[in-house]
């Protein structure tokens, strides 16, 4: 008796701890760490484009651009098979130099950017779910096909 008690115990703690804690199982775009040179050395290897998200912290579209947008599955799956993704801060080390480069002046800017450091396109402001997908996909097959 004593270890049915155990048995539906721990089945109840266990269901409602994926309830309660479904967000950990989330997926969302997987954002590469590492400098600009080693991505674009990945991409040139792989042949994807870069995602570059270019935010800062106090951007309030920026943050809800990564709690929704970033988060819907449909999103996370085709950015994650596509693109290698990077997220940086416009006003923090490496962010700084890029964000100049790319001459980004409103957050977030959203780029598609080749292993050359070229960009393929960009978005600028926040965006919901089904227009980036639109845009990571139409960007995409506008690009030609790089040789391997």
């Amino acid at each position: 008796m004593l270890k049915f008690r155990l048995s539906i115990q721990f089945l109840i703690t266990s269901a409602l701890f994926l309830v309660f804690n479904s967000e950990a199982f989330a997926q969302e775009i997987n954002f590469t760490n590492g400098t600009w040179k080693e991505l674009t050395a990945q991409a040139a290897k792989s042949g994807k484009l870069i995602f570059v998200d270019v935010n800062t912290t106090w951007c309030g579209p920026c943050r809800l651009l990564k709690s929704t947008t970033f988060k819907d599955e449909g999103v996370a799956t085709y950015f994650n098979q596509h693109f290698i993704s990077y997220s940086v801060d416009a006003e923090k080390g490496e962010g700084e130099t890029l964000a100049e480069q790319w001459k980004v002046r409103a957050y977030p800017t959203l780029l598609l950017v080749n292993a050359e450091g070229k960009i393929v396109s960009r978005q600028i402001g926040y965006v919901n779910a089904e227009r980036l997908l639109n845009w990571g996909k139409e960007s995409a097959a506008q690009r030609p096909v790089a040789a391997k």
